[in-house]
C-alpha cells in the first residue's frame, strides 16, 4: 500500500524542469548593449560599402569622362594632397568656426522667437505672420543683401548661416510650444502656478525633444550654407576649396571636400544628440 502512495523520481522532476526553462536566462547589461551598437556599426560600414561599390562600377563604366567622375583611389590622393600641402586642417577648422557661430546665434534667435510667439498675445498677432511670410524665402538668395550689409567679412557669413538655422529652430520650437497638453496647462493653474513657473516646469521640458529635432535640423543647414557662404570673401574653408576645385575643373578635390563636410554633418549630429539625451529621456529614438 505504501508503494502506491511513491512518486517515481521523474515525475518530480519534470515538473522542476518545466520551471526551470519557462523563465528565459537574460543576458547581462553590458552584454545586452553591445549587440545593438555593433549592429549599427557593421550597418554602417556596409552602407559606406555599398556606396563604395557602387560609385566604384560607375566610375570603371566611364559615362562621364575620368576627370569629371574620378574612382575612389584619385579621390583619396587628392584629399592626402590637400593634407600634405597643409591645407586641409585649416580648411576645417574656418568652416567648424563659422558653423558653429551661425549655429548658437541661429539657434538662441529661433528658440526666443519661439517662446514669444508661442506664448503671447503680440507675438503671434504681429510677430508669427511676419516670420511665417518671411520663412519660404531661400537663405542663398540673402547671400548678396548680406554682403551689402556687412561686407565680404566673416559677419556676413555668420549672418548667412544664422538666417538658415533660424528657420528649422522656429517652426519646431514654435511647435513644440504651441502644442502643450491644455489638460498640463489647467492642471498648472488648478495647483497655482504662474506663468513663469508654467513656461519653465511644463512647457519648456514638454517641447524639448521638438526643439532639439529643430537644432539638428539647423545643424545640418550650417553645414549646407557654409558652401555658399565662403564661395565670396575668404581664402579658406571648405566652401571656398570646393568652389576654387569647380574653377579649376578638379573633380577629385571637390568631392572630397563634400565629403569631409558630410563627415562633419553626421558627427556634429551625434554629439548633439549625445548632449541633449539626458534632458529628453522621454522621447526614445531608434536608431
Amino acid at each position: 500500500m505504501t508503494s502506491s502512495l511513491q512518486t517515481s523520481p521523474e515525475a518530480t522532476a519534470a515538473p522542476a524542469s518545466r520551471a526551470v526553462t519557462s523563465t528565459p536566462r537574460r543576458l547581462p547589461r553590458p552584454l545586452a548593449r553591445v549587440g545593438p551598437r555593433w549592429r549599427t556599426v557593421g550597418g554602417t560600414a556596409a552602407g559606406i560599402g555599398l556606396a563604395v561599390l557602387v560609385w566604384s562600377l560607375v566610375a570603371a563604366a566611364e559615362p562621364f569622362p575620368r576627370q569629371l567622375f574620378p574612382p575612389v583611389p584619385q579621390i583619396l590622393r587628392a584629399g592626402h594632397a590637400l593634407w600634405a600641402d597643409g591645407l586641409l586642417i585649416p580648411d576645417i577648422t574656418a568652416s567648424l568656426r563659422r558653423a558653429l557661430l551661425g549655429l548658437v546665434v541661429g539657434v538662441a534667435a529661433g528658440v526666443i522667437a519661439a517662446v514669444v510667439t508661442a506664448n503671447t498675445r503680440v507675438g503671434r498677432g504681429l510677430l508669427q505672420p511676419v516670420l511665417r511670410l518671411l520663412s519660404p524665402v531661400p537663405t542663398i538668395g540673402l547671400v548678396p543683401l548680406a554682403i551689402l550689409w556687412f561686407g565680404i567679412g566673416e559677419n556676413s557669413k555668420v549672418l548667412v548661416i544664422a538666417l538658415g538655422v533660424f528657420v528649422p529652430v522656429w517652426i519646431n520650437s514654435h511647435s513644440g510650444f504651441a502644442g502643450t497638453p491644455v489638460d498640463y496647462l489647467q492642471a498648472a493653474r488648478c495647483l497655482g502656478a504662474g506663468r513663469w513657473q508654467t513656461l519653465t516646469r511644463i512647457i519648456i521640458p514638454e517641447a524639448v525633444p521638438d526643439v532639439v529635432a529643430g537644432v539638428r535640423v539647423g545643424a545640418a543647414m550650417a553645414f549646407v550654407l557654409i558652401v555658399v557662404a565662403e564661395m565670396t570673401g575668404t581664402t579658406a574653408g571648405l566652401g571656398y576649396r570646393i568652389y576654387q576645385a569647380q574653377l579649376f575643373s578638379q573633380a577629385d578635390r571637390l568631392i572630397f571636400c563634400l565629403l569631409v563636410l558630410g563627415v562633419l554633418g553626421a558627427l556634429s549630429d551625434l554629439a548633439i544628440a549625445a548632449i541633449t539625451a539626458p534632458v529628453q529621456r522621454w522621447a526614445r529614438e531608434v536608431n
